[in-house]
């Protein structure tokens, strides 16, 4: 049977290209909000990291309905590090909506997730996005989004795609350029033409494939899917059964089911083919689970998720300052918090090590981790975590291989000899150079991803913030050979207690301070960067000796420079081997692995 009434949708884009925003319009011009209800700018970005940078992390499901067919929407992330999102949600769709930047064109992860709708063979619609910008190029863009289905091996039905453009912020698309713009309507017209209905065997016995996992304080974990043949009902009886585990066999009822309706969840009794539904109340569901019907449970074939490339230890905070700002502070806290992360979030991996204070936690990118250890930051965790290390693996010859990127740089023509050194500099091979735009350069690189490790800052710096860098993982290959992380060293506190103007005074001579007066330091801890490549020990907690003979510039004021306020990326990106980073909910420092400066010293000896 085909469900006319229904139309399965991923959005898919590039960071930044205005997914959430398209998704913002589509319910406002639906009539999902009231009129005159005041909506916050991309409703779907729902938790508060993304909200504040205006990323979308997490797929998000939501319905409208366009003249009597309910379009379910699946709005996806657009980082590389959340790729492992995209890949998933697509098993659940019919067709996607591309999003591509009027001026940008394509860019690296609009390669990644065409790639993987073109694998699946989902009819594309594309988007031009962004058309009102004033120096948009949307003739060039369409140019370019065809040379890039060529380039994937797009077959004849995908490279005749429809093309529409659109301005999502002020909500309208139109098919020409020349159109008078109105509405979304052009858009929805096109949804509803071009993707195919969903279509399945409803007299056939109950299969549903989980893509996503949500969850929830009250209800625990809810299975996200698409009802692929059959009926799914309340009380029903089912059985768990996986692709990749072919022993899995586990019977199950069904105690609440939901389908999407705007942003809300609504309760259903039974939900048919095309469906997307949720599943609450069966505790241990996974995605790539198959729901079936005991009489014929057979497995729906779901493409294993990419593997992590690189890992950092989470470890119990040990410092002279442990226990005084947060709220979980043992290794048990930490442990049952790091598994629990392994309910919603499927490309991670937790490891335990030999020690119980520490645990090994593998992701996709120095993003997906940072984003976890902010949001445990934010619950009032506190702990410490080492410096970024990428994954290798060997080959049956036991040769050493490591992750490498595909690395897209947009800079300004003046500074990209700047970045080509620098890159090179992290065994970055330099594959492709052209002009774009006026006065911009775009180079592409193939890069090892532990040059890439610390370096955005230093990107930003050095392209007066005015360079875009992307990245995509492009598979393993053999070792490149050795690195140096960091060419400056750091300024180490020599003693305990609290730092003061005169101290501090003397020690800025030798480099940029990361600590203000009245700050608590402790022996060991990093409170600036040196000028010189080697570490330096400096007292700032030391305090002018008074005499009884006034001298000359006795009372000179001391003039301070003021602190570098990092943030928990540059942190994250300043740490190096030998050191940790020690996050709790008020506050981040950086110290050193042994905090002890002559077992320090004697440990560098060996």
């Amino acid at each position: 049977m085909k469900r006319e009434d229904v139309r399965n949708i991923a959005i898919i884009a590039h960071v930044d290209h205005g997914k959430t925003t398209l998704v913002d319009e589509l319910l406002k011009q639906s009539g999902v909000f009231r009129t005159g209800q005041v909506v916050e700018e991309r409703v779907m970005d729902s938790n508060d990291i993304e909200r504040e940078r205006g990323i979308t992390i997490l797929s998000k499901n939501t319905a409208v309905f366009y003249k009597g067919i309910k379009i379910n929407i699946i709005d996806t992330p657009g980082h590389a590090d959340f790729g492992g999102e995209v890949e998933r949600v697509l098993k659940m769709v019919n067709g996607v909506v591309l999003v591509v930047d009027a001026f940008e064109g394509p860019m690296p992860q609009t390669k990644f997730v065409l790639k993987k709708a073109l694998e699946l063979k989902l009819p594309v619609i594309c988007c031009i996005n962004k058309i009102d910008r004033p120096e948009a190029r949307p003739k060039e863009v369409i140019d370019e989004v065809l040379d890039l289905l060529i380039d994937l091996d797009a077959d004849e039905d995908q490279l005749e795609c429809p093309f529409v453009f659109a301005s999502a912020k002020t909500g309208i698309a139109i098919l020409e350029l020349n159109d008078k713009p109105v509405s979304m309507e052009p858009l929805f017209e096109t949804i509803i033409d071009y993707i195919p209905a969903p279509e399945g065997d409803e007299n056939a016995g109950t299969q549903v494939l989980i893509s996503t996992i949500d969850y929830n304080e009250y209800v625990g974990r809810i299975g996200v899917g698409k009802v692929d043949n059959g009926t799914i009902r309340v009380n029903q009886e089912c059985v768990i059964v996986n692709h990749h585990d072919p022993d899995k066999m586990r019977k199950v009822k069904i105690s609440k089911l939901y389908e999407f309706d705007g942003l809300k969840k609504v309760e259903v009794n039974e939900a048919t083919v095309g469906s997307i539904v949720a599943i609450s109340g069966i505790s241990d569901i996974h995605i790539g689970d198959t729901l079936c019907s005991p009489e014929n449970p057979v497995a729906i074939p779901f493409q294993k998720i990419s593997e992590p490339t690189i890992s950092m230890n989470f470890i119990v905070n040990d410092s002279p300052l442990a226990g005084q700002e947060g709220k979980y502070v043992t290794s048990r806290h930490l442990r049952e918090r790091l598994f629990r992360e392994l309910n919603t979030d499927v490309s991670l991996r937790v490891e335990e090590t030999e020690t119980t204070e520490a645990f090994k936690v593998s992701g996709r990118g120095e993003l997906h981790l940072s984003v976890l250890i902010e949001n445990m930051r934010r619950e009032g965790f506190e702990f410490a975590v080492s410096k970024a290390e990428v994954i290798y693996h060997y080959d049956e010859n036991g040769k050493k291989l490591e992750p490498m990127e595909e690395c897209q740089v947009d800079v300004p023509d003046e500074y990209s000899g700047t970045v080509i050194q620098k890159l090179s500099a992290r065994k970055g091979e330099l594959k492709g150079m052209n002009s774009f735009g006026a006065g911009h350069t775009r180079l592409l690189f193939s890069i090892p991803s532990r040059g890439l490790i610390g370096y955005r800052g230093e990107f930003l710096t050095d392209t007066r913030g005015e360079g875009i860098m992307n990245t995509i993982f492009t598979g393993y290959e053999p070792y490149k050979g050795d690195l140096s992380y960091r060419s400056q060293g750091s300024l180490i506190a020599f003693e305990s207690g609290e730092a003061v103007t005169y101290g501090l005074f003397n020690a800025q001579e030798r480099g940029a301070l990361f600590i203000g007066p009245g700050e608590k330091v402790y022996a060991g801890m990093v409170v600036g960067q040196n000028g010189k490549a080697e570490d330096v020990e400096v007292n700032v907690c030391k305090k002018k000796q008074l005499t009884n003979t006034r001298s000359s510039a006795a009372d000179e004021a001391l003039r301070l420079t003021p602190p570098v306020e990092m943030s928990l990326e540059q942190c994250l990106e300043f740490i190096d081997t030998d050191e940790l980073l020690e996050v709790t909910p008020k506050s981040l420092r950086i110290r050193k692995k042994i905090l002890d400066s002559l077992m320090r010293k004697r440990a560098g000896r060996k």
